[in-house]
């Protein structure tokens, strides 16, 4: 057996979000013709670089009064598919209760390894921290969301200061079985640099809250890996907490936070104090 009882074939399966979920490829249209609307309808700024590589890059949607909370949006695509054209749908439930949306892009594999792609991730919350304020934000409230391999991101971006919080949806926490199934192929993932880049791995001191969501339709190794790393993070004394979304599968729990009235959005008002 490869990792946890199951040989390559079962391994592969267990982290097929694809073949999971036949109707992703309508899911993420849908996603890709709302985010149009959004950046169509919106004041936006779009394609702000925040490094020197192509895909260093990120969109800011901003509420009517700016001077309100960002959330920073890191999307998933196992770190080598998407952009953030996809995901200005966010903004639609977010820019009405008062909170700006940052989506972030970063350099993709295989034409980077995860090690690069978390410092260029680095490198946009640092940027949003020191230049929202010219946008009129606030950037001393500076959060971060990710979904799938953004929640991975997420979780790496949890120990940096200006972050006052996080929303880790449906996140590879430990990339130990990513190294080892066909995930790899394009991810050229070592040991080393696969226990670097593993949250599960490597708890802050100290952080923010996060709370670590996942859907209850998903795969059980999805399932798993979110529900063993928000049951460690507390467990150490960390702030934050762990949220089922049920019935949703790997894709649509992110309408938990496109929705006002969505579990994750609640749960983020709650973090603002709201």
């Amino acid at each position: 057996m490869l990792y946890r009882n199951m040989d390559r074939a079962q391994l592969d399966a267990a982290y097929n979000n694809t073949a999971h979920v036949p109707e992703r490829g309508a899911i993420i249209a849908d996603w890709a013709a709302r985010s149009a609307a959004m950046r169509n309808k919106r004041a936006t700024h779009l394609d702000v670089a925040y490094g020197s590589s192509p895909r260093e890059r990120l969109d800011l949607l901003l509420a009517d009064d700016p001077k309100a909370p960002t959330l920073a949006f890191l999307h998933g695509g196992y770190w080598q598919m998407h952009n953030k054209e996809t995901f200005a749908f966010f903004a639609k439930g977010l820019l009405p209760l008062g909170i700006n949306l940052a989506v972030v892009e970063y350099t993709l594999a295989p034409a980077a390894r995860l090690g690069r792609i978390v410092a260029e991730v680095r490198r946009a919350v640092q940027w949003l921290a020191q230049h929202l304020g010219d946008y009129g934000a606030d950037p001393a409230q500076l959060y971060v969301a990710g979904h799938s391999a953004g929640g991975q991101l997420t979780a790496m971006m949890m120990p940096l200061p200006v972050v006052r919080g996080g929303l880790a949806i449906s996140g590879i926490y430990d990339l130990e079985p990513i190294r080892l199934n066909y995930l790899n192929e394009k991810l050229k993932l070592d040991t080393d640099e696969a226990d670097r880049n593993s949250p599960f791995l490597h708890f802050p001191a100290k952080a923010g809250e996060l709370i670590v969501a996942y859907g209850t339709g998903e795969l059980p190794e999805l399932r798993r890996q979110s529900i063993d790393y928000g049951r460690a993070w507390t467990g150490r004394g960390l702030p934050g907490s762990l949220l089922p979304v049920e019935g949703a599968n790997h894709f649509t729990v992110l309408e938990a936070l496109a929705r006002p009235d969505g579990e994750l959005t609640r749960a983020f008002l709650k973090m603002l104090g709201r």
